[in-house]
């Protein structure tokens, strides 16, 4: 009799402890600061819920408020602005702003160069990283790990430690023999050396799963279409945020392409507006400021959930 009752004790007893786990991990996600009998008292609720909403104003307030005031004083005349900057449009507004940097002040040239850069860097970097995180991941050849430590090693130089090399190699690149400053190529071929979004790129192929490779290769799949048709449809919640590191990186680069393009003609809207500032008035260069800012912000609302979603980064085979 006793023997018969044992498997059900210990039944019984697993379904206490898993039920006890089930609740002690439920309390822990949802532990904070303050515990559930606080929240419920209104003497702790009221209080928090004051410091909460005050936070999130400020928050609100410093993040979107030069934005919001860059906006506003791109359509006000400047001395409007220079007398009551906080006032909205105290004398109406004015859109002609707005026709006059994109055509007078020739923003939209400007602002062709800084697109035809953005691009050509996407691409440039969207090309190196993928490939060489697919050969340092799933192709594994012996030397990878030497060459992923030798790259994470290059994160910690100083990127000003870089540049005198970096220019000296663009004005006399090897085997070319011909200088590449002022060619759109001085920018694009430099922003391929990218170490982090190459590590971040192989972490991300590091967490596919392995049988999906391993069932191709038996298959009669090669490293090709192994790339092209399996591990890139599934790569891109990362090559969403590579692109949007690379896009806003070129977008507010100034140092490099002031460095390489000494030609006006080339230089994107990072370089060439604040040469222009002394030359244009106030409300012209705060409407030119405001057009330069319209990609950015545009990508940032498009992209926004690759950011927020942390979970899309961790698994590959969702959606």
């Amino acid at each position: 009799m006793a023997g018969t009752l044992e498997p059900v004790v210990d039944a019984r007893r697993r379904r206490r402890t898993s039920a006890v786990g089930v609740a002690d991990s439920a309390d822990s996600a949802d532990r904070g600061l303050l515990s559930g009998a606080d929240w419920r008292r209104a003497r702790v609720r009221r209080p928090m819920l004051v410091i909460q909403t005050a936070l999130l104003v400020t928050l609100v307030v410093a993040g979107l408020g030069p934005i919001l005031w860059l906006a506003k004083s791109a359509i006000t005349p400047t001395q409007d602005t220079l007398r009551q900057p906080m006032a909205l449009w105290p004398n109406g507004m004015d859109w002609e702003n707005l026709a006059t940097a994109w055509s007078r002040v020739e923003i939209s040239h400007y602002f062709l160069n800084t697109v035809l850069l953005a691009l050509g860097v996407w691409l440039v970097q969207i090309v190196v990283a993928s490939t060489a995180g697919f050969a340092l991941s799933v192709l594994r050849p012996r030397y990878g790990p030497i060459i992923t430590a030798l790259t994470l090693a290059t994160l910690f130089v100083p990127s000003v430690v870089l540049l005198v090399p970096l220019y000296l190699t663009i004005l006399d690149p090897p085997l070319l023999r011909m200088s590449l400053i002022n060619t759109f190529w001085a920018v694009w071929l430099p922003a391929g050396a990218n170490a982090f979004n190459l590590l971040l790129v192989k972490r991300f192929f590091d967490n596919l799963p392995r049988e999906i490779f391993e069932a191709a290769r038996v298959d009669g799949a090669g490293a090709f279409r192994l790339f092209t048709a399996i591990v890139l449809p599934m790569s891109r919640p990362i090559l969403g945020v590579v692109s949007v590191f690379a896009i806003i990186a070129s977008w507010k680069d100034f140092l490099w392409p002031m460095l390489v393009l000494p030609d006006p003609t080339l230089q994107p809207l990072s370089v060439r507006l604040p040469a222009l500032q002394r030359f244009i008035e106030l409300d012209v260069f705060l409407a030119a400021l405001a057009i330069s800012t319209v990609i950015p912000i545009a990508i940032f609302l498009v992209f926004q959930g690759t950011f927020l979603r942390s979970a899309g980064l961790g698994g590959a085979l969702k959606g």
